[in-house]
């Protein structure tokens, strides 16, 4: 079995095991040709982003019982596709990029500068930096 790659060219690091997330509820952000939405981005999302999913008709914060999904909250990591991504880029509204838990398959989409330019970054402590 190969290891995926992160965008930096490490090993994927898991994204997220609460909440679960990925396109297999694994915690990380893999992908094969199954995944048609590409969830490889690896993202803190923010209340503009959720707020902006949901007018775009994915509303990731409302809790579905039925799927075992709780509902996301500002400052939750979460697998995005990469399309709704780059949309939300052209909206100012992108949240925040985990480089090393997004899947090297985001590169065919968006450039490495451009997820480093809205890369989450964290202090010794792991708290967010500024």
């Amino acid at each position: 079995m190969t290891l995926s790659r992160n965008v930096l060219g490490g090993p994927l690091v898991p994204c997220s095991y609460d909440p679960l997330t990925g396109f297999y509820r694994d915690g990380c952000c893999e992908t094969d040709a199954e995944d048609h939405g590409t969830h490889v981005v690896c993202a803190r999302v923010t209340a503009a982003f959720l707020e902006f999913s949901r007018e775009h008709g994915n509303d990731l914060s409302t809790p579905r019982p039925q799927w075992r999904f709780a509902g996301l909250k500002p400052g939750d990591r979460w697998c995005l596709c990469v399309q709704r991504w780059l949309e939300a880029l052209r909206a100012g509204v992108a949240p925040p990029v985990v480089l090393d838990s997004t899947h090297a398959a985001a590169l065919e989409h968006v450039s490495l500068e451009v997820l480093q330019q809205h890369a989450w970054h964290k202090t010794a402590d792991g708290s967010p930096a500024g």
